[in-house]
This record gives structure tokens, sequence and C-alpha cells, in this order.
């Protein structure tokens, strides 16, 4: 298991973390918080990832947790 954490562009910060499933699928969950106040939870996972550097892993983690948590569904 991998931990990451970030701020997402419209002001939150998070803590989470992933690790690998099976065949290449990397699920995560992260907590997000405003100001310190928790703010809710989401999970999620992120295909393609067999064979690829732990780096660019972190960079497509933190990039779906950004994506999940700003853009509308």
């Amino acid at each position: 298991m991998s931990n990451v954490s970030g701020k997402t562009r419209n002001g939150f910060t998070y803590e989470g973390d992933y690790h690998p499933a099976s065949a290449g699928r990397v699920n995560w969950t992260a907590t997000f918080r405003h100001n310190g106040d928790y703010a809710g939870m989401r999970h999620g996972c992120v295909h393609g990832m067999l064979d690829v550097p732990t780096a660019a892993v972190d960079d497509a983690v933190k990039g779906d947790i950004e994506s999940t948590w700003t853009d509308p569904a």
C-alpha cells in the first residue's frame, strides 16, 4: 500500500492510499478536508497500470482523485 496527499484545484486537501488490485488496476481511497474540517471521502480505480513506474502510478492516482472530487458527475 502507498500513501498520497495533495490539494485539489478547488482548495480541498486530501490524504489517501492506494494498492495494486489485479490486471494492472490500482484501487485508491481518499479523505478530503477543507480548512481542516472533514469534507468527504471517495474511492476509485485506475486502469492500465501494469509495468508502470511508481512515480507515474502516483501521478495517475492523484489525477484520478482530483477529477473524482472536482469534476461534475
